[in-house]
């Protein structure tokens, strides 16, 4: 799992380029999934949890087109990747 926290500046514009340009993208470097959070105590921040290989993710970063991609994203600064700090089976 990759999760990232994402500050935008329009979150409707956010929201349109994820579902679409986006999910194309990420579909063609392996993702099989992904679930956005609003944060509830600041509404133009998300939290994006997507079901993807690491080395898949590191692919997208790679790819040429992402640029362009991210730029419609209408984000502050770019995404912060975060990772657990322990992990359980239950």
């Amino acid at each position: 799992m990759i999760v990232t926290i994402a500050n935008v500046t329009d979150f409707d514009q956010f929201l349109r380029t994820f579902s679409n340009e986006g999910v194309a993208k990420r579909r063609e470097h392996g993702c099989k999934g992904a679930h956005l959070i609003r944060d509830p105590d600041d509404p133009q921040r998300v939290w994006a949890f997507f079901d993807w290989a690491q080395e898949d993710y590191e692919g997208f970063l790679a790819d040429p087109e992402v640029p362009a991609i991210a730029r419609k994203l209408a984000l502050r600064e770019p995404p912060v990747k975060v990772g657990p700090v322990a992990e359980y089976d239950a």
